[in-house]
């Protein structure tokens, strides 16, 4: 063989790796020359990432828990928007997953276990209701561009990350991985509060561009805030963990302190509650009777109540006291005058279409025409162009009909009722522990959603679905009190390390 042809046998990769690159460089140049796009210059970052899927799968996981709280919304195309660089990792991420679980199958495949516990069979069904509720939709497109994101976000942090949290490492990693993320946008946040505290209107927009608004950003705080609580008196934790835990639990604190938030404030303080009655002893059964006697009671004595509100005058205030005062003002509380016309306008909307409702995703294109003069506020405004329904179940009601929000209620009912039985069965306490930390984290969220909807955003669906995972594995995996062989021996080894 010649010379020439036995060098390029030996260095094929590198003559090849060479051309490669200098072709990219070349239809770089001429795209940024002639045309000022640099989209281009992003194919090598989407070829690292690819390669991170492929290679390095649960790795990936965890990339994209770290850079969820640093995600930017950027129209990437007219009338698409996606939060960059997240959502694209993760359209790749659930191709990849989908593609492993069919070639897989010989191999095991998709632990059936996981598919055939009661919160992924309630899932499931709300997932098939969406599909059935986006061909009866009054925008299509819309509804079906809703039901695939929100696919993107239950398969990699549902569907893979239960699967991923056998073992039981990846659980801390993934809250770390989120942590350290919000944790370093809490720094950037209080650090632009210093100065700020007398501008209210300031200190709600301190936190963009990572977060559009202070209620996404007091939401997803208190999210972590009882799993991080769990993390700094965790037996486990060596001197220089619990310190760690210690810290991110105190950033935590200051942070949702300074969101001025409500609804986030009465998360966390709701499920103080539930730990109070869980450690009390107090069935669910009953914890879901003493809810419902409250809300009763609200609606014998509504008249009385909403009397009482309506007296109230104190708006929103950078003030402790003042801000926790407005919470009940529905008078002059433009914040709470807007939310009150947004489920009017959704009450409104459903009763056109009870059943199947108007479409997953449309109530944002469809509520303007639905608002009363005499309920608008301040901040309203007559196109209805300002987003969704601010309530986790009367925007699914509205938009997915009555079955929608019941099998909300229930998926999030059966996820509570999974994780408090995990704490009281588990064999390992430590096991048991953690799951009602992540239990409780979630509860912030079932309260919050009362008041805002943020499921169909990746800042929240990242941890929510995430820890609902961690609930659902810590159940399949972990061994139970009385119950020999549940699990595998290993895979109960694995959790007990974490």
């Amino acid at each position: 063989m010649p010379v020439g042809g036995e060098y390029i046998r030996k260095h094929w990769g590198v003559l090849a790796a060479l051309g490669l690159t200098l072709v990219f460089a070349a239809v770089n140049l001429w795209v940024l020359y002639y045309k000022g796009n640099f989209a281009v210059t992003l194919v090598p970052l989407a070829l690292l990432v690819v390669w991170l899927f492929v290679r390095h799968f649960e790795t990936g996981l965890l990339a994209m828990a770290l850079l969820t709280p640093f995600s930017i919304n950027a129209a990437l195309l007219p009338g698409m928007e996606l939060s960059m660089p997240v959502e694209p990792m993760m359209i790749l991420f659930s191709l990849v997953f989908l593609f492993r679980v069919l070639v897989m199958r010989r191999r095991g495949g998709y632990d059936p276990r996981l598919l055939r516990h009661p919160v992924t069979v309630m899932l499931l069904v709300s997932l098939a209701w969406m599909l059935l509720t986006c061909c009866t939709s009054r925008l299509p497109w819309v509804s079906f561009k809703y039901l695939l994101a929100r696919l993107w976000f239950v398969l990699p942090f549902f569907f893979c990350a239960a699967q991923v949290f056998r073992d039981g490492k990846r659980m801390s990693q993934f809250f770390w991985a989120y942590a350290i993320g919000l944790g370093t946008v809490i720094l950037i946040a209080t650090s632009k509060t210093v100065g700020n505290f007398s501008d209210l209107q300031t200190l709600h927009r301190v936190m963009r561009p990572f977060y559009n608004d202070h209620t996404a950003y007091g939401c997803a705080i208190a999210l972590m805030l009882p799993a991080a609580f769990h993390m700094v008196f965790a037996h486990e934790r060596k001197g220089w963990q619990r310190v760690l835990s210690l810290l991110l639990f105190a950033g935590l604190c200051v942070g949702l302190f300074f969101s001025y938030c409500r609804a986030a404030w009465i998360s966390v303080i709701g499920a103080i509650g539930v730990y109070v009655l869980v450690r009390m002893g107090m069935k669910v059964k009953w914890m879901v009777v003493l809810f419902g006697l409250g809300v009763g009671m609200f609606f014998v004595y509504q008249s009385d109540v909403l009397y009482k509100l309506g007296k109230n005058r104190q708006d929103s205030s950078y003030d402790l006291a003042g801000q926790i005062k407005s919470i009940s003002n529905i008078s002059t509380d433009a914040s709470n005058l807007e939310r009150l016309n947004r489920w009017a306008s959704a009450m409104r909307l459903w009763k056109e279409s009870p059943v199947t409702g108007v479409g997953p995703g449309t109530y944002q294109f469809l509520y303007g025409s639905y608002q009363k003069s005499y309920q608008l506020s301040v901040i309203s405004t007559n196109a209805g162009d300002l987003g969704n329904a601010h309530s986790e179940y009367i925007g699914p009601m509205t938009e997915q009909g009555l079955p929608g929000v019941l099998l909300v209620a229930a998926l999030f009912f059966t996820t509570f009722a999974t994780g408090i039985r995990v704490y009281r069965t588990a064999k390992d306490p430590a096991t048991g522990r953690m799951a009602l930390a992540f239990t409780l984290s979630l509860f912030t969220y079932y309260v919050h959603g009362v008041f805002n909807n943020f499921l169909d955003t990746d800042k929240l669906s990242v941890p929510f679905w995430a820890f609902t995972a961690v609930v659902v594995a810590l159940d399949v995996y972990s061994e139970k009190k009385g119950v020999a062989g549940e699990g595998h021996s290993s895979e109960v080894a694995e959790m007990k390390r974490r």
